[in-house]
């Protein structure tokens, strides 16, 4: 008899987490492999935030927390909310955790019982059908077309609601695609919640200062009748290069927070003191740095987005938000890499490119869409340079 329990057993290791981890042993034996795995921003947390969170360490500010943020903190958020989009929240209604990743799993876990469906648009966030899995939900993968920008329709929302759905799930801007829903897009998906009353809405927003060109960010919470059926979850991590802080939020009716402040409860009791001050500037700080930073990632996405599509065999939309890529290599199924071993899917195409041009990416099925793979465009310049090239001249390499 095993001792891993059969939930446990229905998951796998975030294969995000996995290709970083190979990319790291790799280094260590001495190959130069360029990682473009990790969605991580590349740029330092400013320093007013590290100066807050050392601020507190002198201070003392080192013990137990309330379970679900401090009260100054819960005050930022909701100021945030306020400032930013238009949303009026209590405290109460605000829920702090150890990382966005953590709100999602307080959330689903607090309220899925079994045969609860979760709907799920792919490509999505690696994570989403696993925590659902592990509250003995089931996961509702509607698989998007790159013809929609890999956004989920009205039509195919409606065709998948049924008496059993208890959530869906939005991320705008998206991981792993970029693509970001438009306020009209975003409407015209709340005409078919507002008639299916009982579906709940997990906004996850933590992307939502990453945004380029003329995009406006709207987030579902801002339509006035399904306010109080959205739980929006953010964070500190991405805009503020903050994900070693771990430091997540999420907003909702009370019954929802205060359910996911029992779990929370009885597992990590409360996120860091230090992290906590340290968000607290983030959100109450300057934000100058936001923009300037967004340039830089604009600049990366255009040249990685342009030297994709010059390989013949590659095809890239280009996206609206993040920091990914998410072009599509299904024609390089059925070559050959230089090894003589064939390409037959995605995870093919990610392996041999690793293995024989020491370029890290994920591929597509690991976030529910053959065909595809996943880059990450935050970091240097230099690296994507060497990066594409080596993509370019694997993809010549395939025969």
């Amino acid at each position: 008899m095993s001792i891993v329990s059969n939930s446990l057993k229905r998951i796998k290791p975030s294969p995000t987490l996995a290709v970083t981890q190979k990319a790291r042993e790799l280094k260590a034996a001495g190959k130069d492999v360029i990682g473009l795995g990790a969605g991580e921003p590349d740029f330092d947390t400013p320093n007013n935030v590290k100066n807050a969170a050392i601020d507190a360490i002198n201070r003392g500010d080192t013990k137990y927390t309330a379970v679900d943020g401090t009260p100054a903190l819960k005050k930022a958020i909701v100021n945030k909310f306020k400032r930013e989009n238009n949303l009026d929240y209590l405290p109460e209604q605000i829920s702090v955790g150890a990382g966005g990743k953590q709100i999602i799993f307080n959330a689903i876990l607090a309220t899925v019982n079994p045969g609860d469906e979760v709907i799920i648009p792919a490509p999505y966030w690696v994570s989403y059908p696993d925590i659902v899995l592990l509250a003995d939900g089931k996961p509702r993968i509607v698989k998007c077309s790159e013809e929609n920008k890999f956004k989920i329709t009205p039509e195919e929302l409606k065709k998948n609601i049924n008496n059993k759905t208890k959530w869906i799930i939005i991320n705008s801007p998206s991981n792993p695609t970029g693509s970001c829903y438009t306020k009209q897009e975003l409407e015209a998906l709340g005409e078919v919640l507002k008639e299916n009353k009982n579906v709940f809405i997990l906004s996850d927003d933590i992307y939502e200062h990453l945004i380029y060109g003329d995009f406006k960010f709207f987030t579902i919470a801002q339509i006035k009748e399904l306010k109080d059926r959205t739980l929006t979850m953010n964070g500190v991590s991405k805009s503020y290069a903050m994900t070693g802080w771990r430091i997540g939020y999420g907003a909702g009716i009370t019954e929802i927070i205060k359910a996911m402040a029992k779990l929370q409860s009885q597992s990590t009791t409360n996120p860091s003191s230090i992290s906590q001050a340290a968000a607290i500037e983030a959100l109450n700080g300057t934000q100058d740095f936001i923009l300037k930073r967004n340039q830089s990632f604009k600049e990366r996405r255009d040249f990685v987005v342009e030297a994709l599509n010059k390989i013949d065999g590659l095809s890239c939309l280009k996206p609206n938000g993040a920091f990914y890529a998410f072009p599509n290599c299904s024609r390089f199924f059925n070559k050959k890499d230089k090894t003589g071993k064939k390409i037959k899917n995605d995870s093919d195409f990610v392996s041999a490119l690793l293995e024989t041009y020491q370029v890290a990416v994920v591929q597509g099925s690991a976030f529910g869409l053959e065909g595809y793979f996943r880059i990450s465009y935050a970091t240097s310049m230099d690296n994507l340079k060497k990066a594409l090239n080596r993509i370019s001249n694997f993809c010549k390499s395939l025969a």
